[in-house]
């Protein structure tokens, strides 16, 4: 990346930087720097410009360890949901296999003839279509 060099001005202190942020970035941050510096000097004005400047810098670290706390709050949260995506994706694959099965069944019991004969759960379903297979299984093995 290419290294940009700054003309800042900071309570009234020329300063030059250098750094891959744009300018406008820059301009942003100088202007924040200058306001909160201003300020903790008009809250505090016999304050000396050093420790107005430590000042804003424990502040600035606050701001951004809380920022950095938020994140990693924000990463666990979409880690979080990304897990429950998952397992949701999962849960309707499992339910869309139990209506196939249970499609399955209805169609063998109306092919047998019982038509108002109902399925109380899947696994009376699966009951259903493991008999019908196991028939089949039996009458080919008795063709052969």
């Amino acid at each position: 990346m290419a290294q940009n060099r700054y003309k800042a001005t900071v309570a009234g202190q020329t300063y030059t930087i250098i750094g891959q942020e744009s300018k406008q970035h820059m301009d942003m941050v100088l202007a924040l720097v200058n306001e909160q510096l201003n300020e903790i000097k008009n809250l505090s004005p016999e304050i000396t410009a050093e420790k107005a400047a430590i000042l804003l810098a424990i502040n600035a670290v606050s701001d951004q360890v809380k920022k950095q706390e938020e994140l990693l709050q924000l990463k666990k949260h979409q880690a979080d949901l990304k897990r429950r995506a998952a397992r949701s994706v999962e849960l309707e694959n499992k339910i869309k296999k139990i209506e196939a099965i249970e499609a399955e069944a209805k169609s063998i019991m109306q092919k047998n003839g019982q038509n108002n004969a109902q399925i109380r759960n899947h696994v009376e379903a699966q009951q259903v279509v493991n008999e019908n297979r196991k028939r089949e299984i039996q009458k080919r093995a008795a063709n052969k």
